[in-house]
């Protein structure tokens, strides 16, 4: 019995000394220095990962709100080309000779006028580029026509209208393109600048 009680306590006399040499206050400042160092890092990585994540979030609330009704508007625009359509069929000069014809027109003009305020309040704007330089981000370019009044490049007719919805493009505008060309006995370089500084 008395040998059996005196080895725990001789065991615990020879550890107490090393454990106290291993857990000296130098020692243990810099092991929780070096744990707190650790927790700083890994506290940092994670708001700067929530962070990233709000953000992401948050412009994916924001072009959900902006690009929501993208699909419907393709849809519809088949309305308001066929809207416009019905509009350009009578022309001003006809219009007067006959009644039924003007209230028909007066009819199909209220109503493209506000088809296009409501797509306007879902922030969908017409692109309608006739006389304007012409751009390949928002206007495509169907055929082009000899004109040389006018500086090369410029859309000279627009076969469809275009959209975009908010900073997107939604459907380019379909549009004719002038050739364009140097005044007679002006000789001008055949670059895309100096047509354009001629015109100017």
């Amino acid at each position: 019995m008395t040998d059996q009680n005196q080895t725990p306590e001789g065991t615990e006399a020879e550890a107490s000394p090393e454990t106290a040499a291993a857990e000296s206050p130098e020692a243990r400042i810099q092991a929780l220095e070096a744990e707190l160092a650790q927790i700083r890092d890994q506290h940092l990585r994670a708001l700067a990962d929530m962070e990233n994540l709000r953000r992401r979030a948050q412009r994916e609330v924001e072009d959900a709100g902006k690009y929501a009704v993208t699909k419907f508007a393709r849809d519809v625009l088949a309305v308001s080309d066929n809207l416009e359509r019905a509009a350009q069929a009578v022309p001003p000069e006809k219009r007067g000779d006959d009644p039924l014809v003007d209230q028909l027109a007066q009819g199909v003009d209220m109503t493209l006028s506000s088809f296009r305020q409501t797509l306007e309040t879902h922030g969908i704007r017409r692109v309608d580029p006739l006389g304007e330089r012409f751009d390949s981000k928002l206007h495509q370019a169907m055929m082009e026509v000899e004109d040389r009044t006018k500086p090369a490049g410029t859309v000279v007719q627009v076969l469809q209208t275009g959209y975009v919805i908010a900073d997107r493009l939604l459907r380019p505008a379909m549009v004719a393109v002038s050739r364009g060309g140097p005044k007679e006995g002006t000789p001008a370089p055949e670059t895309p600048g100096s047509r354009v500084d001629t015109s100017a």
